[in-house]
């Protein structure tokens, strides 16, 4: 193998705790300097590809300021999703004052964790159920923590794992090319002997008799499980709802009929201010369907979980980019002679479509459970280690699991937290103990402009905010009796990647220090 190497910096250029970009040749580095040793990595995340210098560094951890990725210093390891795969690692010398990082001629940018195989000693069956975010990650966590038995893989979708919440955005806008939306090549899963069974429905599971059940009548016994099966799409119940031409949005075939119908609408209407929602009537509209309608019953979008202010940055933006509301109404009835034609609001009001999309929320997919612990709404109960019972984990939309910050247990149904725990749940199943001790993390898009969110907070009695949502630069916090327990930013990456690892390090400033203003959120991480 051939190499390249530069001078990149002088000793001085960096203080400790400090990272910069740099160059060697057509090669784009992160350079990190820490505890006075110089690290050089490949400066862009795995995931999307956000430049790393534009995060920040907390102890031992590199977080990408987009959606807060996050490598170990020394090793380049990825220690939180998303994105698979771990950071280059490329050689750093000191000579005399200057730093110089030597690269290959030809850069791979994609470093998969050391795997094991299995092994014919080991008899047992670790299955995984659910081919989305929480299964892709359970299985390679399995065979990264070196389980040597059979991995199998069951999924209902006939797609190998990929990447959801691109369904919402740019593929529904025709923008992202089908190759990009999966996470590993077939390649990937013979190399490391994992099965997959796609196209399958389970529809018993007896997790006392350890057994599933498929809907043909076959069984599948297993050793170990972790269910991460995800969501099925509300309904609305409304007369008309099986016409050809209304959607729910879960799947990538969900998206791609979607596309399909888009391209050819003139109206559409999307039913439900969620993010889902709000995301499809951006896609929808940047597809060139004319007449984007948005129908929901809350006054405000977005209000119950970044507030009213927040909430009306976002509808102002929506609106402007030619996006029509109708709030504070509800759908009653869908129209048309086989193909919809007409959505018939509470009010009496009709709109026309040519299609309609249902996003008001989602159900727990774990009707067919039995012998685990449920709530109220489906969810599995688990433990911090995301254990259900003895050998079983749940993991993703469908674990309800207790908050390390407050004791509480909490459902979170987003893909960042999703991959999160089916990476927890592998380790556990492989005998490494590994409690969730994160921070739920995720982003929204809406007409290009980003909005992040971390934390969890259900209600609150005071929102504070560093910044204006006029401006569109903001950071909000979210306070409940004297504890802050979220935030959101909108163009303020840096920071709030920041005030992530602030509340994971917990070490987050007191409402008082956060109503006084001015502060460095990133100066407070360094030790």
């Amino acid at each position: 193998m051939s190499f390249n190497e530069a001078v990149v910096a002088r000793r001085s250029d960096l203080a400790n705790g400090e990272m910069k970009q740099v160059s060697v040749g057509e090669t784009v580095v992160l350079l990190i300097r820490r505890d006075d040793r110089f690290h050089a990595y490949q400066a862009h995340c795995t995931h999307y590809g956000a430049p790393l210098a534009e995060g920040v560094l907390s102890g031992e951890r590199i977080v990408c300021p987009w959606h807060h990725a996050c490598f170990h210093v020394a090793s380049g390891d990825q220690l939180e999703p998303p994105g698979l795969d771990s950071l280059e690692v490329y050689e750093v010398r000191v000579d005399g004052d200057d730093v110089v990082v030597r690269v290959p001629a030809e850069p791979q940018n994609r470093r998969i964790l050391p795997m094991g195989r299995r092994q014919e000693a080991d008899t047992r069956t670790f299955v995984v159920l659910g081919g989305g975010a929480a299964g892709e990650y359970a299985v390679e966590a399995l065979r990264q923590k070196d389980f040597g038995g059979r991995i199998l893989m069951i999924t209902r979708e006939a797609e190998t794992p990929y990447d959801r919440p691109n369904c919402s955005k740019d593929y529904l806008q025709g923008q992202a090319p089908e190759e990009w939306m999966f996470l590993r090549g077939d390649d990937f899963y013979e190399a490391h002997q994992i099965e997959r069974m796609h196209g399958r429905t389970v529809i018993r599971l007896d997790a006392t008799r350890r057994l599933l059940e498929f809907n043909d009548g076959s069984q599948q016994n297993f050793d170990g499980l972790i269910i991460c099966t995800g969501g099925v799409p509300r309904k609305l119940g409304a007369p008309g709802e099986d016409l050809n031409g209304v959607f729910t949005l879960r799947s990538y075939a969900d998206s791609s009929a979607m596309l399909e119908a888009g391209r050819a609408a003139r109206n559409a209407v999307v039913i439900g201010a969620s993010f889902i929602g709000m995301e499809v009537a951006w896609s929808l509209k940047a597809l060139g369907i004319e007449n984007v309608t948005v129908v929901a019953p809350e006054e405000i979008p977005f209000a119950r979980v970044f507030g009213d202010r927040v909430g009306n940055m976002v509808r102002g933006i929506h609106e402007e980019n030619g996006i029509r509301f109708r709030l504070t109404r509800t759908v009653v009835e869908f129209r048309g002679r086989g193909h919809l034609s007409e959505v018939v609001l509470d009010d009496g009001t009709i709109l026309p479509a040519d299609m309609a999309v249902i996003g008001i929320g989602v159900r727990p997919a774990t009707e067919f459970i039995e012998g685990l612990e449920k709530a109220g709404d489906g969810s599995i109960i688990v433990d911090d280690r995301l254990r259900a019972a003895d050998g079983i984990y749940a993991a993703g939309d469908i674990a309800r699991f207790p908050d390390w910050r407050t004791g509480n247990l909490i459902r979170v149904e987003h893909w960042r937290l999703a991959c999160q725990h089916g990476r927890i749940a592998g380790y556990n199943l492989a005998g490494v103990d590994t409690p969730y001790r994160s921070v739920p993390f995720f982003w929204t898009m809406q007409f290009g402009t980003s909005i992040r969110y971390v934390g969890h907070a259900t209600s609150w009695d005071e929102i504070i905010y560093d910044g204006s949502p006029d401006d569109r630069k903001f950071v909000a916090f979210y306070v409940e009796d004297g504890h802050v327990l979220a935030a959101s930013a909108c163009g303020r990456d840096r920071d709030l990647a920041a005030i992530e690892e602030l509340f994971r390090r917990d070490r987050m400033p007191s409402p008082d220090e956060l109503r006084r203003g001015g502060i460095d959120y990133p100066a407070l991480l360094k030790d």
